[in-house]
């Protein structure tokens, strides 16, 4: 009988509990915004959470580049989808994030009952449950590990890309709209990967 309780609970702990997803970027004025979906067990939550997972952003670079491949290893199943700086200027910035998150979704082998969303909007295109979780991502750790997939990946790309785009200063500042980057914006001008529609408002273009 004890047996059977154990198994019993072994079985509960390797279900699938949390489904969480995250975006990163959306506030950028270069590059693409990416998100990332994790799916984890109730055990795996639980290893994860002791291994120090929380939002990416108390994390440090290195810590969270440590925690990616733990959050890899241990996650049932992830995706990651981005969408570029000219579909954020021809459908906004709502609508290719939403984009980003349901390309990062159609990565997953099966389709998730349910979705854990940081963020108090609705993901419109998806037809499932959806939770919405304000602060979500210092809230529930599949939400904390989508985050930090999501960031690690993007910050990877912004490193690869500041060799093509030398003089942004892109590896520093993410493609974040920092004083710095506005300045090297107005002496070398606007490149492809710029945000258009987000420079406009900084009178930048």
């Amino acid at each position: 009988m004890q047996e059977k309780k154990e198994e019993d609970h072994l079985q509960l702990l390797n279900k699938v509990s949390e489904v969480g997803i995250d975006e990163v970027g959306k506030g950028a004025v270069f590059g693409p915004v990416f998100s990332a979906v994790v799916v984890l067990t109730e055990k795996n939550k639980f290893i994860l959470k002791q291994l120090g997972v929380m939002d990416s952003k108390k994390l440090t670079p290195k810590k969270r580049k440590l925690l990616l491949s733990k959050i890899l290893l241990l996650s049932s199943d992830y995706g990651i989808g981005q969408s570029s700086a000219r579909e954020i200027d021809e459908l906004g910035i709502r609508v290719a994030t939403e984009l980003s998150m349901i390309r990062a979704l159609k990565k997953l082998k099966e389709k998730p009952s349910e979705i854990l969303i940081d963020g108090p909007l609705l993901l419109r295109p998806w037809d499932g449950f959806q939770k919405n979780i304000v602060s979500g991502d210092s809230k529930f750790t599949s939400i904390s590990a989508a985050s930090i997939v999501a960031k690690v990946s993007r910050d990877n790309l912004m490193e690869r890309l500041e060799k093509k785009y030398a003089g942004y200063l892109i590896f520093k500042n993410k493609g974040y709209g920092t004083r710095e980057h506005l300045s090297s914006i107005k002496e070398n001008g606007i490149t492809n990967l710029h945000r258009k529609s987000f420079l406009k408002k900084s009178n930048l273009f």
